[in-house]
């Protein structure tokens, strides 16, 4: 009985011992994953931003909020990819002119490293595009790189570069910072006047974006906690010259949007721990203990002799 339970135990111990190398170099990094139920709302704020009302016909000074909402299409997330559409409405606070922007994103990216998968009917503002780069998130495991990230407004990837190391709400992070150059968004027709141009009717113009975006990134994670949009969009004529602003202005993450992201990061940095570390740990001590027991209930036993009379 004894030799039977040293091997019962022998084998549970050279199990765990397995299974634990399997669950930290495999299991952990097939279960880590951008989750595809995503459910969030992100507030950002720009004080003081100019832009063009076209309510009013002519260009604004107020501080704007910005809410932009991120919904996970489940049932197109399959496989290694996932499905993400991000709804963006901003609102002119200062002087009380409601939805002066709506934008649309519907995005596919790599759960495992964040990288844009081209399926699902991917666009900007239903019009089709073809993704690159990073998208919502940085790879699981940052680095001190430079790393492509997609710019919705330009519809293309840009390259965002490692500038350093800072320290957010008690958080470490890495700082990245894109520049986007100028950059054709849209060509419409604009009537003379609101282009402060002289005559009648229709004038052709390009809307012009640039600016720079910075990335406070929990390297573990993956996870933006703050981003800061430096946005300069102008409307230009064929003669090349700015005629009037679109959209100029800094955006931020607001200090609430920062702290939840903050949290949010705290709790994924918590759970790849116990997937990647504890898990593993705890099964290759038990597999060692069982094995250390097992060996132990396997030894040959000491002849018993019978007691001599003296």
């Amino acid at each position: 009985m004894r030799r039977t339970g040293g091997l019962v135990l022998l084998a549970l111990g050279v199990f765990f011992v397995v299974l634990a190398p399997l669950l930290r170099f495999w299991a952990a990094d097939r279960l880590v994953h951008a989750p595809a139920d995503q459910d969030s709302t992100t507030e950002l704020s720009a004080p003081n931003a100019r832009y063009f009302s076209v309510a009013d016909m002519k260009v604004l000074t107020g501080n704007l909020a910005i809410t932009v909402t991120t919904r996970g299409d489940t049932e197109e997330s399959a496989g290694d990819h996932v499905v993400w559409d991000q709804f963006t409405n901003v609102n002119d606070v200062t002087n009380e002119r409601r939805g002066i922007s709506f934008s649309l994103f519907r995005s596919a990216f790599n759960k495992y490293d964040g990288t844009g998968v081209n399926c699902c009917q991917v666009n900007v503002d239903k019009t089709p595009v073809r993704l690159q780069g990073q998208i919502f998130l940085f790879p699981f495991g940052v680095e001190k790189k430079t790393y492509s990230v997609y710019n919705p407004a330009a519809k293309q990837a840009f390259p965002a570069e490692f500038a350093g190391e800072e320290v957010l709400d008690g958080l470490r992070v890495y700082r990245f910072v894109q520049e986007i150059p100028p950059t054709v968004t849209d060509t419409l027709k604009v009537p003379a006047t609101v282009l402060g141009m002289k005559g009648k009717g229709d004038k052709q113009a390009e809307r012009v974006y640039d600016g720079t975006t910075t990335f406070w990134v929990e390297p573990e994670t993956g996870l933006p906690v703050k981003q800061e949009q430096k946005r300069h969009e102008v409307l230009k004529t064929e003669d090349g010259v700015e005629r009037t602003p679109a959209l100029v202005g800094t955006a931020t993450y607001t200090p609430e949007t920062v702290g939840s992201l903050v949290r949010t990061a705290r709790d994924n940095m918590n759970q790849i721990t116990l997937l990647k570390t504890t898990i593993p740990l705890v099964s290759l001590i038990v597999g060692l203990a069982l094995l250390l027991v097992g060996a132990w209930l396997m030894r040959p036993e000491r002849p018993q002799y019978p007691d001599q009379a003296s």
